[in-house]
This record gives C-alpha cells, structure tokens and sequence, in this order.
C-alpha cells in the first residue's frame, strides 16, 4: 500500500469547511452598531473572518481590552440566535472528507472559534461524523491564538513526527499558526484570503479546491 504523504489533517473551519463569511460579517456589524461605530455594508467586513474576534475590534478599531470584549458579547448577542445559522457547508466538502476517511486520514478541526460554537457548527452541519478531533478556543482564554490550537492539538495527539501533519487554512492565521508550530500548511482559495496572502504568510501549498488539496495529501 503506498504510503500517504500525510496522515493527519489540521482543518480550518470558517473559510475551508463552511462559508460562514455573512453570519460572521453581519455579527460584526451589530456589535460594531452597539459599539457606535456605523457600518453600512456588512460584506466590508471581510477581516473578521478567521482570527479571534478581540483581536480584529482592537486593531481595526483600536478598541481597549475592555471595549473589545464588550464588542463580543455583543457580536454572540447576535451569533447565538441567528448568525451562526447564516452559512452553509461549502460545495464538495463531504466528498472531501468522506474520501479522506476512506484512506485513513485522522481528521481534526483546529479553529479559533470557541469550543462550544465549533460543537454546535459542525453537529448542525454534518461535518461531525467526518471528524476525528475537534481542537478549538476554550472557555478559559488559555488558547488565543491559531498556533496556540494546533499546539494543543499535537500534544493531545501525541505526535512525534510533524512531517506526517498537514495544516489546511484559508488565512495567513493558519499559515503562521502552523509554522509556529513546525508543520507544513496548504492554504486554500476558496475562503476569505487570496494567493497573494497565504504566499506572504509562507504557506507550502496553495489550493484552488478540493481535488487538488486530496492531491497533495496522497
């Protein structure tokens, strides 16, 4: 039996999974609305989809520790009731991840979305049967950022040979997370950066969809 290039997947969620652009785009317009800040149209918000959410009020914004919190509790104001209902799988990912398990691929989500909210997304989508792990923020604010979820993850794992994982994001959070963490990443084009973003960023790989990310798995 040949031998697969990589055996255990990290997978982004938001961007490589699911299209959850507009429930997170429209979430941020309402917190950004309870925060004064107007903003007309939620799809200029592109920026909040990937890295955690303190993160993008404080620099786009220049929110305070205080102010950017209060801006998520807002924003799940919103997430809970209805943003998180506001996205869809994207097209060919349960082919994807169906053929990945037929070849024996550990399957792990690695998201910096909260443990609860990666829960409820992939049981109400579907994607949980494929998955093997779910990696994600946790209630205590110990894991902030992407590096700080893969890690996590690779030690839960126990894994000894980092050759064998492969990171799969649609930003440069993903890219960066993984080489932090001395893995290799493929980044993907169908989410919400561009080839220009993940080159920067170092990925070593760059997908335009499914067919050619099981390509380089193989």
């Amino acid at each position: 039996m040949k031998m697969m290039k990589y055996s255990i997947l990290m997978l982004d969620l938001d961007g490589t999974l699911m299209d959850s652009g507009e429930g997170i785009m429209r979430c941020a317009r309402h917190a950004l609305g309870k925060m004064g800040v107007d903003v007309e149209d939620w799809r200029t918000l592109r920026f909040f989809v990937g890295p955690p959410l303190e993160d993008s009020f404080k620099e786009f914004y220049g929110f305070s520790d205080g102010k950017a919190h209060e801006a998520v509790m807002a924003y799940r104001e919103r997430y809970f009731t209805v943003g998180r209902l506001e996205q869809k799988p994207y097209d060919g990912v349960m082919e994807f991840l169906a053929e990945l398990k037929s070849m024996g691929v550990t399957l792990c989500l690695a998201t910096s979305k909260m443990m609860s909210q990666s829960v409820f997304v992939t049981e109400h989508f579907g994607l949980a049967p494929y998955l093997d792990y779910i990696f994600a923020r946790d209630n205590e604010g110990k894991l902030h950022t992407k590096a700080d979820v893969i890690q996590s993850g690779l030690d839960t794992l126990g894994v000894k040979d980092k050759g064998q994982v492969l990171m799969v994001g649609d930003r440069k959070f993903d890219i960066v997370g993984a080489r932090e963490c001395g893995l290799d990443s493929a980044g993907v084009l169908w989410g919400y950066g561009d080839s220009e973003e993940l080159e920067k960023a170092g990925a070593t790989y760059i997908c335009k969809d499914y067919a050619e990310l099981l390509d380089i798995i193989r």
